[in-house]
C-alpha cells in the first residue's frame, strides 16, 4: 500500500492538548468544527434559506433540522477517521480505490469546491455592493484579492485562523439575532415547520438546502483539521480526542443551524407574511428596511453577508489543499491553489452578471448548492465505509447502531439526489425542442457514468476487504523504520547564493563529505542582467567577484582534503538551473540554506527551495541559522 504524507503538514500536530483541566483541554481541541461550520452558513445557505422562507414560509424548517442532524453525524465520523487512522478522507480514498476511480472522485470534489467558492464570490460581491455601492461585476473581480489575505493569515498558524473565523461567526450570529428580534415571528407558527412535508414544488429547494448544509468538502477538511492537534498514540488518548471533538462539533454545528433557522424564519416572518417573493439577495436587503421599519436592518444584513463570504474563503482553500494533496499526492503552493479555485468561481459569476444582470445571482447561488448536494454521495459513502472498517479504525470503529444510522443517512441523500436528477433531466429534455438529441447526449451518458462510479465506490471496499482479509493497517510514522537501508553519500550538491547562508550550508556539506568521503559540487547562478543576456560570455566586476568567491571556497575545502567541483551558470531562473545541474551530476544529497521567510516575502524575494524539492527525487538537507540567545 502506498503511504500518504501528513495531512496539512505545515500545521500538523501544531496545537498541544496536554492540559490537565477539562475546560483547558476542551479549549485546546475547540476550533476544527468552527472552521467547518463556516461552510454551513455561507452565502449559498442564505440563498436557499431566503428562498425557502419567502416561498414556503416555515414548511422547510424541518429540512434544516434534519440536515443539521446529518451534518453532526457525518462530521463526527470525519473527525474520528482523522484521529483513529491518521488519514484524511482523501488519503484514505487514495489508499483504497484504483487510480481511475480516485481521479473521478477528485474531479467531483474540485467541482464541489468551485461551486462553494462561487457562492462565496457572489456573497462577498453582493455585500460590497450593498455596503459601498460597488458594482456587482467589479465586486466579483475584487474578490480575487483575498488570496493575499489568506497568505497573511496562514503565516500566523492554525489557531489565529480559528480565532478570526470565530469572530466572523459571532458577527453573523449577532446580526441575525437582532434581525429576528425585530421581525418577532409567532412561535406556534414556527413549530409547525418542524413537521416533515415534501412535494414536487419543494423538492428542488429541499435538496438545495441539504446541499448547502451538508457540504462534501467539509468532510475532507474536518478529517485533516483534527490532526492539527497533538494527540497521544495510545487508544485512550484517541478516545479522549474523539470525545472532545464530538463536543466541538455539536456546539459549532448547532450554532450554524441556529443561524440558518434565523435566516429562514426572518424570510418567512417578513417576506412570506407580506406575500413578497425574493428573486435576489439585494431585494431582501432593500425590502427589510420598510418591512421591519428601520434603516439599520439593511446595513446589518449586508455586514453579515460580507462576513459570511469572507469567512468561507479560508476554509475553502484549506479544503482544496487537503483534497489535491490527498488524492493526487501533489502539493500546490497555497496562493496558487487559492488563485486557481477563485478563478474557476469568478468566471461563471462574472459571465452571469455580465449577460443576465444582478437579478440572476440568486438562481446561480441555488444552482451551486444543488451541485454540492449532487456530490455528497461520493464523499459520504467512502466515509461510512472507512469508519466502519475495524482494520482501519481499530477500537474506534463505528458501533453497529452508528453504522446503520450512517448508511440510512447516505441512502436518504442518494434517493433525494436521484429523484432530483431524474426530474431535472426530464424537464431539460421536455423543454429542449430541436436540441433534444444534444441535451440527451450531454446529460444521459454523464448521469450513467456517475451512477457507475457511485456503484463502484459503494462496492469496492467490501470486495477488497473480502479479497485481502483483515491485515493490520501500518501507519507511515513507524512503517519499515527498522529495516530501511543506511544511506551513504558520494556526491553532494551545494547551491550557493553569495549570502551569509553559504557558510552554514558549506560547513554541513564539509562535515558529511569528511564522514562519507563524498565529492562536493558547488554551484552558483549569476542572475544579473548582463548574465541573462550574454550567458557565459558575460564579464562584469560582479561576475568576476562571484567566480573569485567560489574559487576561494573550493580552495579552502581542497586544503582540508575534500574533493570539490565548481560550476557557474547564468540565468534569470536559479531554480531551473539548479534542477538541470542536479540532473546532470546526479547527487545523492542536496544541501541548501533557507532564509526563513515565507508567505508574502516569498512572492517578493523569491522562493527557490520549494520548486527545487518538487522537481527532484533526491534527499535534501535544508539548513537555517539558529536563534541567538
Amino acid at each position: 500500500m502506498r503511504q500518504a504524507g501528513r495531512s496539512l503538514a505545515d500545521v500538523h500536530s501544531s496545537v498541544g492538548t496536554s492540559q490537565v483541566s477539562f475546560w483547558r483541554r476542551l479549549f485546546a481541541f475547540a476550533g476544527p468544527a468552527y472552521l467547518v461550520s463556516v461552510g454551513y452558513m455561507d452565502p449559498g445557505n442564505w440563498a436557499t434559506d431566503l428562498e425557502g422562507g419567502a416561498r414556503f414560509g416555515y414548511r422547510l424548517l424541518w429540512v434544516l433540522v434534519m440536515s443539521n442532524a446529518m451534518a453532526i453525524l457525518l462530521q463526527t465520523l470525519s473527525a474520528r477517521l482523522g484521529i483513529a487512522s491518521g488519514r484524511d478522507l482523501a488519503q484514505a480514498c487514495r489508499e483504497t480505490y484504483p487510480r481511475g476511480v480516485n481521479l473521478g472522485l477528485w474531479v467531483l470534489c474540485e467541482i464541489a469546491i468551485a461551486a462553494c467558492d462561487l457562492a462565496e464570490v457572489l456573497g462577498a460581491a453582493i455585500g460590497l455592493n450593498l455596503l459601498f455601492h460597488i458594482p456587482l461585476l467589479a465586486g466579483v473581480l475584487l474578490t480575487a484579492g483575498d488570496t493575499l489575505l489568506l497568505l497573511w493569515f496562514q503565516s500566523f498558524g492554525i489557531r489565529t485562523i480559528e480565532a478570526f473565523i470565530l469572530a466572523l461567526i459571532t458577527v453573523i450570529a449577532g446580526c441575525f439575532l437582532i434581525e429576528v428580534w425585530w421581525a418577532r415571528p409567532v412561535a406556534s407558527e414556527v413549530l409547525t415547520g418542524l413537521v416533515p412535508r415534501l412535494n414536487g414544488q419543494t423538492l428542488y429547494l429541499a435538496i438545495t438546502i441539504l446541499g448547502a448544509t451538508v457540504m462534501p468538502h467539509n468532510m475532507y477538511l474536518h478529517s485533516a483539521l483534527v490532526q492539527t492537534r497533538r494527540i497521544g498514540a495510545d487508544d485512550k488518548a484517541r478516545r479522549a480526542a474523539c470525545r472532545y471533538n464530538l463536543i466541538d462539533s455539536v456546539v459549532a454545528l448547532n450554532g450554524a443551524m441556529l443561524v440558518n433557522i434565523a435566516i429562514l424564519v426572518l424570510a418567512a416572518a417578513v417576506f412570506f407574511k407580506h406575500g413578497v417573493i425574493v428573486t435576489e439577495i439585494q431585494q431582501a436587503h432593500v425590502l427589510l428596511v420598510p418591512l421591519l421599519g428601520t434603516s439599520a436592518a439593511g446595513v446589518i444584513f449586508a455586514i453579515a453577508l460580507l462576513c459570511s463570504g469572507q469567512s468561507s474563503t479560508l476554509t475553502g482553500t484549506l479544503a482544496g489543499q487537503v483534497v489535491m494533496e490527498g488524492y493526487l499526492n501533489f502539493r500546490m503552493r497555497p496562493w496558487l491553489r487559492r488563485l486557481l479555485t477563485r478563478t474557476l468561481a469568478i468566471i461563471p459569476a462574472a459571465l452571469t452578471i455580465y449577460f443576465a444582470g444582478g437579478q440572476a445571482t440568486l438562481g446561480l447561488l441555488l444552482l451551486s448548492q444543488a451541485i454540492l448536494s449532487m456530490q455528497l454521495p461520493f464523499a459520504i459513502i467512502p466515509l461510512v465505509h472507512f469508519t466502519s472498517d475495524r482494520t482501519r479504525m481499530g477500537p474506534l470503529v463505528n458501533s453497529r447502531w452508528v453504522s446503520i444510522l450512517a448508511w440510512i443517512t447516505a441512502a436518504v441523500i442518494v434517493v433525494l439526489n436521484l429523484r432530483l436528477g431524474f426530474q431535472q433531466i426530464g424537464d431539460w429534455l421536455d423543454g429542449a425542442g430541436r436540441w433534444h438529441t444534444l441535451v440527451w447526449l450531454a446529460t444521459v451518458p454523464t448521469s450513467a457514468a456517475l451512477l457507475l462510479l457511485m456503484a463502484w465506490v459503494t462496492a469496492e471496499p467490501w470486495i477488497t476487504r473480502r479479497r485481502l482479509g483483515r491485515a493490520p493497517v501500518i501507519l507511515p510514522e513507524t512503517a519499515g523504520a527498522e529495516t530501511a537501508p543506511v544511506p551513504t553519500y558520494e556526491r553532494i550538491l551545494v547551491p550557493l547564493d553569495h549570502s551569509a547562508l553559504d557558510r552554514l550550508a558549506v560547513s554541513h556539506a564539509a562535515a558529511m563529505a569528511r564522514q562519507y568521503g563524498a565529492t562536493l559540487y558547488l554551484f552558483h547562478v549569476e542572475e544579473g542582467v548582463t548574465s541573462q543576456i550574454y550567458g557565459r560570455d558575460a564579464s562584469t566586476a560582479e561576475v568576476e567577484a562571484g567566480l573569485a568567491y567560489l574559487d576561494g571556497i573550493a580552495a579552502s575545502l581542497r586544503h582540508q582534503g575534500i574533493a570539490v567541483e565548481t560550476e557557474v551558470s547564468h540565468s534569470s531562473s536559479p531554480k531551473r538551473e539548479i534542477v538541470e545541474y542536479a540532473r546532470k551530476v546526479r547527487p545523492d544529497l542536496v544541501i541548501m540554506g533557507a532564509h526563513g521567510h515565507g508567505g508574502l516575502k516569498d512572492l517578493i524575494f523569491g522562493d527557490t527551495i520549494n520548486p527545487v524539492r518538487h522537481h527532484l527525487e533526491i534527499p535534501m538537507l535544508i539548513v537555517r541559522p539558529g536563534k541567538r540567545k
